[in-house]
């Protein structure tokens, strides 16, 4: 399914928790800026350089070692930040950043020269096609690639699949500091050969990537002018059209879509768009299509996943379980997968078993929803020292959130929502609203809805939880925040309705927010 993000804007204030400092938020986002700025400018000086810079992996072992005390000084910034919140449990969160450090010092080795003057670009068939990325070892692909582009570093279709690999590998690995090498591969992709569909394509993924959609649609109408049959310009069409709430318009790309190049790409985008309009039955069944259909580990794994999280949605735990499963037996260390299978414990009852699976995922991909649910478990179980850990988690987003801004992205919304819920509920509420103003969706609007609910202002917030469930969207969680909004501005008998709503699709879709709901609805009837 599509991404539920956006576009960056790298001066704004971002939302973190209480106990955020931003001395130590600057530090973090200026060392690894300047870091990845002197690596792409390094790899600029000779095209030899910048070839062996793009094309292995290994000089990223001699740059850490190299330049050991610049790592040692992002290392210390992110620790700070983390530090800022809580004292407690100082080798794990020190652990999680630095993983979150390493991961933007290997990343931040630049592609190479982006321009060429000499003679002209060769078509060759790359090592690695985009088909063979998709169905072999992904790590196994991109050395394949490297190792092409060495020997043939003038193949713009093999910088701009070895661009598209870096943003699959950043997208499956939580690993932003991927993005600036794959902007580089596919600027040097059109360089070679401008206006080539491949790289524009990419580069419409890469935006999307970076949740910059407006851009993402560019690039993808730019790609299908090129080649109208273009399946990831026309992904990324339906990705950005459905991420800038253009709702109907996404529906007919994806019918555009559908008619040009069907297969599981376009079918899981299919299913999203006519979930988001409250047809589930319609987004089952192309679901399942495209299950059947799929034939490499990475096709199930991922439709597997996306079935399970819309039987998530509707609360039928057992058969989320069962995709779930099903998932992570074609690749078991398939992160979403491994999120929602844990998830759908914790509303089961199985809480020590989603606790032991969060706690794995973070200690690998310490992402933002997976740092909040593994906080909100904690806080559920309620056992000593839990209320530190807790906390732990919710100043290891702000973290990642400084890291991801380094590297391009833009994660206001996840912030935005984390920071109403577990910290600073003003930041919360300009993010929102700077969110609102760039693009209108159901899940912009349940954000600002409830950063609006924490910040005192129900009255202002009605509309937007309105506007969040009109498409008929079957969302627990809009539900419980409409419901809620509406017991605070003294619509009962609404407010009645739609919390019994939210519990009836989902009664385990959050543990505190599951907990407010059945509290609100006790006092609304005693109420009566």
């Amino acid at each position: 399914m599509s991404p539920r993000t956006n576009d960056g804007e790298p001066e704004r204030e971002l939302p973190a928790s209480g106990r955020r400092s931003e001395d130590t938020v600057a530090d973090a986002v200026t060392v690894a800026g300047a870091d990845a700025g002197a690596d792409a400018g390094a790899g600029q000086d000779t095209e030899a350089k910048a070839t062996e810079a793009a094309t292995t992996d290994e000089p990223v072992a001699d740059q850490t070692v190299a330049d050991e005390p610049v790592a040692d000084e992002r290392v210390a910034a992110v620790r700070r930040f983390a530090a800022a919140g809580r004292r407690r449990r100082v080798v794990e969160l020190g652990a999680c950043a630095a993983m979150l450090a390493v991961a933007l010092t290997a990343g931040a080795i630049a592609v190479g020269a982006t321009h060429e003057t000499r003679n002209t670009p060769v078509v060759t068939a790359a090592a690695v096609t985009p088909g063979l990325l998709a169905s072999a070892d992904l790590g196994e692909g991109i050395t394949a690639l490297q190792a092409h582009l060495r020997a043939q570093p003038r193949d713009f279709g093999g910088w701009a699949t070895l661009g598209l690999a870096y943003v699959e590998q950043a997208r499956t690995n939580g690993d932003p500091s991927r993005y600036p090498q794959a902007e580089q591969a596919l600027k040097r992709s059109l360089a070679l050969r401008p206006d080539n569909d491949q790289a524009l394509a990419g580069r419409a993924a890469l935006a999307a990537a970076r949740h910059d959609f407006p851009n993402a649609l560019k690039y993808a109408d730019q790609a299908l002018k090129q080649n109208p049959y273009s399946e990831r310009a026309l992904c990324s069409r339906i990705d950005a059209l459905v991420e800038l709430g253009r709702y109907d318009d996404a529906a007919r790309a994806a019918d555009l879509a559908d008619e040009r190049r069907p297969g599981v790409p376009v079918f899981t985008r299919y299913a999203y768009v006519r979930e988001l309009r409250g047809d589930v039955t319609t987004a089952r069944r192309v679901l399942d299509q495209a299950l059947n259909s799929s034939t490499t580990p990475g096709d199930i794994a991922y439709v597997a996943t996306q079935i399970g999280q819309l039987a998530w949605n509707q609360g039928d735990y057992e058969d989320a379980l069962t995709h779930y499963a099903r998932a992570l037996a074609a690749d078991e260390n398939y992160l979403p997968a491994l999120e929602g299978r844990a998830r759908a414990q914790a509303a089961s009852g199985r809480r020590a078993e989603a606790l032991t699976g969060l706690e794995n995922v973070v200690a690998r991909f310490p992402l933002p929803g997976p740092l909040v649910e593994l906080g909100e478990l904690y806080e559920a179980r309620g056992a000593e020292g839990d209320r530190a850990k807790a906390d732990d988690q919710y100043t290891l987003v702000d973290a990642w959130t400084a890291l991801a801004r380094a590297n391009g992205v833009n994660a206001d919304l996840d912030t935005a929502l984390a920071a109403a819920d577990h910290g600073d509920r003003t930041a919360a509420l300009r993010a929102a609203r700077a969110e609102w103003d760039r693009r209108r969706t159901v899940h912009t609007a349940d954000a600002l809805a409830w950063a609006l609910h924490v910040n005192g202002k129900d009255a202002e917030a009605l509309p937007y939880a309105r506007r969040a469930t009109a498409t008929g969207y079957r969302n627990a969680s809009f539900l419980y925040h409409r419901g809620v909004i509406e017991q605070a501005t003294g619509n009962a008998k609404d407010a009645r309705t739609h919390l019994t709503a939210a519990l009836k699709l989902n009664p385990g879709f959050s543990p505190p927010g599951a907990r407010a709901a059945r509290t609100a609805l006790k006092a609304l009837e005693a109420a009566k």
